[in-house]
């Protein structure tokens, strides 16, 4: 899916009330470790259910190379953005505030205060949910896939089967 595309259903399925199917959650609990059941659970119900997709879509895609740490990237990815604490309305804000000023005041934005500061924090989830899933103990695929989920293949430190598996089941 294109990455508009992409943002207007994640848009869309943000509206929905509820987080991920109570069907997964023993499964969910499984692939997770303790520090990062505590991550998982400071996510917002849309990123949950969201997470809880791609995991799904990336264990069907690579079979048994779907590993625990392969799983927790799936579900943990966007961890970071529970940093920022934005709602739904606030989280559009921030992606229009990026494509309009560049991605690159996010670090700038991170220092102020203020809502301005909540904005530059969201766009800077990668980094954050990469430094709470290191010190959670994560594997370090969970970690680097946290911090690279955005970045072009060509920087990707996964393995490209697993990080195209990633990217395709994310951008579903």
């Amino acid at each position: 899916m294109s990455g508009a595309g992409h943002l207007v259903k994640r848009f869309f399925g943000s509206l929905v009330p509820f987080g991920e199917p109570k069907a997964d959650r023993a499964w969910i609990q499984e692939s997770l470790l303790p520090e990062e059941q505590e991550i998982w659970r400071r996510m917002s119900r849309a990123d949950r259910r969201h997470a809880a997709g791609v995991a799904r879509r990336v264990e069907r895609a690579l079979g048994h190379e779907a590993t625990r740490p392969v799983i927790a990237a799936a579900l943990l990815h966007d961890c970071g953005k529970s940093v920022a604490h934005l709602s739904t309305v606030g989280r559009v804000i921030a992606t229009l505030s990026a494509k309009i000023a560049g991605h690159d005041m996010a670090p700038a934005w991170s220092e102020t205060r203020g809502f301005t500061r909540r904005v530059g924090l969201y766009l800077e989830h990668p980094r954050l949910g990469a430094d709470l899933l290191g010190m959670a103990g994560s594997a370090p695929l969970t970690v680097a896939w946290a911090a690279e989920h955005h970045l072009p293949p060509e920087d990707w430190t996964v393995p490209a089967t697993i990080g195209r598996a990633l990217k395709d089941a994310d951008d579903d």
